[in-house]
């Protein structure tokens, strides 16, 4: 029985995980702004916290709170994220540093706060959901994927840094899954970039993603390989998982770059 933190847990990703957490036993605290969407894992015999991943005092508050109430902590599961669509010429720089908020210093900063416990215990695991994206990156997307790339390589050095005092880093790389995390994708490409120079790309896109999600997998099969990290002696430093994962990646790491790109513009055309 290990004592969990998961971040983003009122839908999707963090919902499945929470729950399937759960089931197996652990000490689970659902974390989100919405608390009252987290009623199904109070329900299942969890606990929530209301977080909002941009509040430092809500970081803290919430390590706080667990560690007071159950003298430890064992596993954080950084899932909470924001995605960010259009053109790099297109978005607004302040929302650009929102996705590098949300997507790498909230992570970081919850790291920091659990990592002297786990320290002291000699054991933990900290898990941060990255994305495909963590890997490729795609037009009008850019923010997202930055912030993806950065928390990929914030991970690679936390788990190099923490492995003396007993502690694992693993990362997992959703595909296209089945969430609510995407659903105002269209809108906001065409919001940004509808109407400019990048109108033609972005209606093909903005289209493109309408059904992008209708193969997508159920996040319970990202919650899955979450315990499966967590309940492993020595996890993967990095878990694909999820519908197109492996074959996007594959396609990436082996294809020139300029061969990539033109697979992944050839809806514009």
């Amino acid at each position: 029985m290990k004592v969990c933190l998961v971040t983003g847990a009122s839908s999707g990703i963090g919902m499945a995980t929470a729950l399937d957490l759960l089931a197996a036993g652990h000490v689970v605290y659902g974390a989100a702004r919405r608390v009252q969407k987290m009623e199904p894992i109070t329900a299942a015999g969890g606990h929530v916290l209301a977080l909002d991943a941009r509040s430092d005092g809500d970081l803290e508050q919430a390590v706080a709170t667990i560690i007071a109430e159950q003298g430890r902590i064992d596993v954080l599961i950084n899932n909470a994220g924001t995605v960010l669509h259009g053109a790099v010429e297109d978005v607004p720089l302040d929302l650009a540093r929102d996705q590098f908020e949300v997507n790498l210093f909230a992570p970081a900063r919850l790291a920091q706060l659990v990592l002297p416990q786990m320290r002291a215990q000699r054991s933990g695991t900290i898990i941060n959901v990255s994305s495909i994206g963590g890997e490729i990156a795609l037009p009008l997307g850019s923010w997202y994927y930055a912030a993806k790339h950065a928390l990929e390589a914030f991970s690679d050095t936390l788990r190099m840094e923490v492995k003396p005092f007993g502690i694992d880093v693993a990362i997992i790389q959703p595909g296209i899954i089945r969430t609510e995390f995407e659903d105002q994708t269209s809108a906001q490409i065409l919001e940004f970039s509808g109407d400019g120079p990048y109108r033609q790309l972005a209606t093909a896109m903005a289209k493109s993603a309408e059904g992008g999600l209708a193969g997508g997998s159920d996040p319970a099969v990202v919650a899955e390989v979450i315990r499966e990290a967590i309940e492993s002696e020595q996890p993967q430093t990095r878990y694909p998982v999820g519908w197109l994962a492996d074959r996007l990646l594959e396609l990436n790491r082996t294809l020139p770059d300029r061969e990539f790109d033109a697979m992944v513009t050839r809806v514009a055309e």
